[in-house]
C-alpha cells in the first residue's frame, strides 16, 4: 500500500509541477516521505546505467539517451539534470506503473557524484561510468579525495565500471573491483597532448595511493594524460576504447582506428564526454555504425554551448561552472584556439543555484592568462563579483587597458550591442547566462 500511495503521490505532484514549470525532485521528495525504500519495491529495467564525476554528466548522458534511442531501446533519464535522490525517485516514480513497474528498456541516469551512495543504495547500476574528478564547488565537495570516498560508497561488485583511464584518481576505482568488471576509455598521446604541464595548480603531482611523486609521459590537459608512480606502480590502464587520432584545429577524432568522428564541438571536454557515450552503448550491444552516425558532428542540446547575435556581432556562449577552474580553463583554451578577432565577456553574478556563498578563492584556480593571446582584443569583467575578476586579472599578463569592469550584465550588453563587430564569447555559468542572453538573439 505505501508503495502505491508513493507512486500516486509522485504522479500527481509530478503533473501539477509540469503545469507550473517546476517539480523534478518536490514529487520524489514526497514520495520519499511516504515509502523512504521505494526505490527497493519498484521493478527496474534489466539495464541500468549511471553516470557520474565532476563534469561531463549531463553532456554524456545526453548523448548516450541519443545513441540509445537510434538503436530502438525504449530510454528513461533524467534530461532535465536533477540527479540527487529526491530527483532519480521523481523519474523512476513517473515512469512506473501503479503497480510498481517501470516503463522502458533502459534507466539512465545522472547522478551527483556527493550522493550517488543515497540513490544507489536499494539498486545498483549494471554500468557505471565515472568520467573524472576535479577540484569542483569547494564549499560544498572540499577536496577531490573526498568526493572519490563518497562515490565509492556507491560502488557494487556486480557493477561494470566503465573509468575514465586518463584520470589517476578515477583509475582508483579498479583497486577493489574485479578485473573483467572495469572496463577503460582515453586518449593515446595526440596533437593536443604536452610534455609538460600547463595550469595554475597539479593535483596530479603526487600519486593517489601513496602520496609518491607522479611521472607523466604526457598530458592533455590539467592532470588528466598518461601517468605512472615509480614508487607504488599505480599507472594508467591500457584502453579499452581509446581517441587514437585527434585533430581538434579541424574537429576530426578517431575511435579504435577505425572510426572517424566530426566534432561540432572542437573541445577536449567534448571528444572525452564522446568516448564515455562510445563505450558504455558499445557495451550495451549498440553498432559502431549507430553509435557514429548519431554522435558524428553532434550537437547538444543541454544549452552548454550556445550561439547568439548581439547587435553586429556574432556570439557564442560557453557554459562554464562556477567554482570548477577545469570548466573554466578548457573554455578558456576553446577561445585562445580560434584565430579571429574576440571579445571576451567574463560574468560572476550568482556563484550558485542552490545556495548562498561569496567565497571567490576558485578564480586563482583559473589560469586567465590564456586569453593573453592577440586576437583576444578585449576582455570584460561584469556581475556582482566584477571586482573579485579585476583583482585576479590584474596578476595576469594580460595589459590593463585591454580589461574593462563593471556591474551591471544589462549595460555590458548595451554597449556590445552598439560598438564593434568582432566575435563575441561569454563565459559563464548556469546562473548567470539567461541574463546575458535576454538582451541577444538566440540562435
Amino acid at each position: 500500500m505505501r508503495l502505491f500511495l508513493a507512486i500516486v503521490v509522485c504522479k500527481v505532484l509530478r503533473f501539477i509541477g509540469g503545469l507550473i514549470g517546476k517539480g523534478s525532485s518536490l514529487p520524489g521528495q514526497f514520495a520519499l516521505k511516504v515509502c523512504p525504500d521505494v526505490l527497493g519495491r519498484v521493478k527496474l529495467p534489466a539495464h541500468i546505467i549511471a553516470v557520474t564525476g565532476s563534469n561531463g554528466k549531463t553532456s554524456t548522458v545526453e548523448m548516450i539517451a541519443a545513441i540509445l534511442k537510434k538503436d530502438g531501446r525504449q530510454v528513461v533519464y533524467n534530461k532535465e539534470g536533477s540527479n540527487q535522490i529526491e530527483g532519480v525517485t521523481t523519474l523512476i516514480l513517473s515512469n512506473c506503473t501503479l503497480g510498481g513497474k517501470m516503463r522502458g528498456d533502459v534507466l539512465l541516469l545522472e547522478s551527483d557524484e556527493r550522493y550517488a551512495r543515497h540513490t544507489f543504495r536499494f539498486f545498483h547500476p549494471t554500468h557505471f561510468v565515472i568520467t573524472n574528478l576535479y577540484r569542483d564547488q569547494l564549499t560544498r565537495n572540499g577536496h577531490p579525495e573526498w568526493v572519490y570516498d563518497a562515490i565509492k560508497d556507491a560502488v557494487f561488485p556486480g557493477t561494470t565500471l566503465v573509468l575514465n583511464a586518463d584520470d589517476p584518481l578515477v583509475s582508483c576505482f579498479a583497486r577493489d573491483h574485479a578485473p573483467d568488471k572495469v572496463k577503460w576509455f582515453g586518449l593515446d598521446e595526440c596533437s593536443v597532448s604536452t610534455r609538460e604541464h600547463h595550469g595554475v595548480y597539479h593535483d596530479g603531482a603526487r600519486c593517489p595511493v601513496c602520496k609518491g611523486r607522479m611521472e607523466y609521459s604526457c598530458y592533455h590537459y590539467a592532470h588528466i594524460g598518461h601517468y605512472a608512480c615509480p614508487a607504488c606502480g599505480h599507472k594508467r590502464h591500457e584502453t579499452d576504447f581509446a581517441v587514437t587520432a585527434l585533430d581538434l584545429k579541424e574537429g576530426k577524432l578517431t575511435i579504435n582506428g577505425e572510426r572517424s568522428i566530426s566534432l561540432a564541438f572542437k573541445s577536449i571536454y567534448n571528444v572525452y564526454n564522446i568516448l564515455a557515450a562510445w563505450s558504455v552503448c558499445a557495451l550495451a550491444g549498440v553498432d559502431k555504425e549507430t553509435m557514429a552516425g548519431v554522435i558524428d558532428n553532434y550537437l547538444l542540446k543541454n544549452g552548454r554551448m550556445i550561439t547568439f547575435r548581439l547587435g553586429e556581432h556574432t556570439g557564442t556562449l560557453l557554459t562554464s561552472k562556477h567554482e570548477n577552474s577545469i570548466a573554466y580553463d578548457t573554455n578558456l583554451a576553446y577561445i585562445a584556439a580560434t584565430d579571429r578577432p574576440c571579445t571576451v565577456l567574463v560574468i560572476v553574478d550568482a556563484i550558485s543555484r542552490k545556495y548562498f556563498t561569496g567565497e571567490t578563492s576558485w578564480l586563482w584556480d583559473i589560469d586567465f592568462d590564456r586569453l593573453n593571446v592577440p586576437h583576444v582584443e578585449k576582455v570584460m569583467l561584469y556581475g556582482k563579483y566584477c571586482n573579485d575578476l579585476a583583482v585576479r586579472f590584474a596578476y595576469t599578463g594580460i595589459p590593463a587597458d585591454r580589461v574593462e569592469v563593471g556591474e551591471s550584465i544589462p549595460a555590458a550588453a548595451e554597449e556590445l550591442k552598439n560598438h564593434g563587430d568582432e566575435d563575441v564569447y561569454v563565459v559563464t555559468c548556469f546562473s548567470d547566462r539567461d541574463k546575458l542572453l535576454e538582451h541577444a538573439e538566440r540562435r
